[in-house]
């Protein structure tokens, strides 16, 4: 199963200083909802922090965050294991799908792909005749 990136969830109550604090180490802002809150690495796109004041939709706020290319087939792994589901697998309204899992240590564990990303794929694959 493919990994696009993994980034730290960092739980915090000032993304504004945290912004001007990594800006100072070469790390832009890509992603501000008020409430979480990006920086990238423009050289290296998938170097990247996340700073939450909460999480909008969860019960709890994730230590660190899983792109995966196919959310459905980690979901369903990760749920036949047996491994504590904290947030059950759901679309979120900024376009991406993701679960929470608990891993061996207790960390929550954010499990996610971009709604762009999954459509992008299904197309790719249908275009390949390869189906969605």
């Amino acid at each position: 199963m493919p990994v696009r990136r993994v980034v730290p969830d960092l739980q915090c109550d000032a993304l504004d200083e945290n912004r001007t604090f990594y800006g100072l180490l070469g790390f832009e802002e890509v992603m501000n909802q008020g409430w979480v809150m990006t920086l990238a690495s423009p050289a290296n796109p998938t170097a990247q922090l996340t700073f939450l004041t909460h999480d909008k939709t969860a019960p709890v706020t994730p230590d660190l965050s899983i792109e995966v290319e196919d959310v459905d087939a980690a979901y369903a792994a990760v749920l036949s294991s047996g491994a504590q589901i904290v947030r059950p697998l759901q679309d979120e309204e900024w376009g991406v799908r993701r679960f929470f899992v608990k891993d061996p240590n207790g960390r929550v564990v954010n499990v996610l792909a971009h709604a762009a990303a999954t459509a992008d794929d299904a197309a790719a694959a249908e275009d390949a005749g390869t189906g969605g």
